[in-house]
């Protein structure tokens, strides 16, 4: 499929481009190359191939939601470099 040029001016006025005529025709070879590309994809017949959201069999590594004990106030601040009120103490971000 071949754009015409007032195909390509079309598209660029619904997308408010504003081309020189170099890029009109530059554009009109490019999309009009992907149209013929995307046609000659409708030809590949894949009746016998399942859809599939992933291009390969790969699955998220996933384990067990086993509720487990966290850390204690105390071990969370262990390493902290200033606590304040059993809180992380960090310096000012904005002053005011």
């Amino acid at each position: 499929m071949s754009l015409t040029l007032a195909e390509v001016e079309h598209i660029a006025r619904l997308a408010h481009l504003e081309l020189t005529e170099e890029e009109k025709n530059r554009f009109r070879e490019q999309l009009s190359a992907i149209l013929e590309y995307a046609a000659r994809l409708q030809e590949v017949d894949t009746r016998s191939i399942s859809p599939t959201a992933w291009t390969f069999n790969a699955q998220a590594p996933l384990r067990e939601d086993v509720p487990a004990q966290g850390l204690s106030t105390a071990e969370v601040l262990s390493n902290a470099p200033q606590v304040q009120n059993d809180q992380f103490r960090v310096p000012p971000v904005l002053e005011g």
